[in-house]
């Protein structure tokens, strides 16, 4: 694939991962694991947002905590970073979802995001009460996203619908951005992409090489160009840099040296027989559950999808390595990056001192030079003591 290199100039936003669910350095072991506690998700947070990450995404299930809770109370920790959570029709009613909405938007100074999150396994759904058929869920997001819609954007709501009936709706209290937050979604199916084209800002994919990501943004620009409207396009994806090739691909395999063919057969057969998402259908089938195809891309490995749901592709390489494969995204469009990487503490510090540079994203930290003597530098006098020895 030829890369255009006015990509390289194009804005790219780099957000990271809040993992709610627990994290660690081995995937499919309790060794070394962390266990998701508030304190370890601020000193994510404030990491992040020292380093210069713009925003992170909360994750939503039944293994997780809950991600709006979680990001109020993050909130209160950070300074500018966005929060990213799961807007989920069908769990909660539009009007009480426009009331949160407004209330975490206010309280957090507009930094809310909106990831609208419509199902994908049915036995965890029906967990939740929720029983209704995969393309009627769409159906039922498009009802209550209209309704949320409305709501926040301070119009008095009646309406009636085959999912949702409300008389005389209303919202006292707006929330800080207008009219209402960014909408965030991903899902590969039709149903899926009609919901795209019609509600959401940002159109989000797993990730998958580069030409099947091509292809699927082009059936959602083609849906979404069809009712007059343009999205824009988000990636979500694992990340291990490192200063070598060799120690990158030493870490990809460290990853997943804990893991057993019992856990893979296990988590394969969940996403294939349970689950009705189409998104993560394409994820299982780019590796087929097999050690020796984990390889799907340029730089571009499966292997956290051999146990993880959703998710589950990585960028492995150098610096520059990554970097590149970033820039083939964004010549097919996507402006957005979604990264996370195991732990997610010491990963985001990688991501920004080694990868930012690279990709001209600023380190917000500040950096050790000229002005600053320590035993990582000799420092402005040393500098001169050592020109004079020369």
């Amino acid at each position: 694939m030829t890369i255009n290199p006015a990509a390289a100039d194009r804005p790219l936003n780099f957000f990271w991962f809040i993992p709610t669910h627990g994290d660690g350095r081995y995937l499919g072991s309790e060794e070394q694991q962390r266990p998701p506690e508030f304190a370890y998700f601020k000193e994510i947070a404030q990491a992040v947002d020292r380093l210069g990450f713009p925003g992170v995404l909360l994750p939503t299930g039944q293994n997780c905590e809950d991600s709006w809770i979680t990001a109020t109370g993050l909130a209160t920790y950070t300074e500018r970073l966005k929060f990213l959570v799961a807007l989920r029709p069908g769990v909660v009613s539009p009007a009480l979802a426009a009331r949160q909405t407004a209330a975490l938007d206010r309280l957090s100074g507009g930094r809310l995001l909106l990831n609208v999150v419509v199902g994908g396994n049915p036995v965890e759904l029906a967990g939740d009460g929720i029983f209704t058929p995969h393309d009627q869920r769409y159906a039922q997001a498009d009802e209550f996203l209209n309704i949320w819609r409305g709501l926040l954007s301070g119009e008095p709501q009646d309406f009636n619908g085959r999912y949702y009936r409300v008389e005389g709706g209303r919202l006292d209290i707006l929330p800080v951005q207008k009219p209402v937050p960014p909408l965030y979604f991903g899902g590969s199916s039709d149903a899926g992409l009609d919901l795209a084209a019609d509600q959401v800002d940002k159109y989000l994919t797993w990730g998958e090489p580069v030409h099947l990501v091509k292809e699927k943004l082009d059936r959602a620009r083609t849906r979404a160009a069809a009712r007059g409207r343009s999205l824009t396009y988000g990636i979500r994806l694992h990340f291990i840099v490192r200063e070598t090739e060799e120690e990158a691909w030493a870490a990809a395999d460290r990853l997943i040296s804990h893991v057993t063919d019992t856990q893979i057969a296990n988590a394969q057969r969940r996403f294939l027989k349970e689950m009705d998402s189409v998104g993560q259908r394409r994820m299982a089938e780019l590796h087929g559950g097999r050690r020796d195809q984990l390889h799907v891309g340029p730089n571009l490995w499966a292997g956290v999808g051999l146990v993880r749901g959703g998710a589950g592709t990585a960028l492995v390489g150098t610096p520059d390595q990554i970097a590149a494969r970033i820039r083939e995204y964004q010549d097919v469009g996507i402006d957005t990056i979604i990264g996370s990487g195991y732990p997610h503490l010491e990963e985001a510090y990688r991501v920004a001192e080694l990868l930012f540079p690279k990709l001209g994203l600023s380190n917000a930290r500040r950096t050790v030079g000229d002005h600053i003597a320590n035993e990582f530098t000799v420092g402005h006098h040393g500098a001169r003591r050592l020109q004079a020895a020369s």
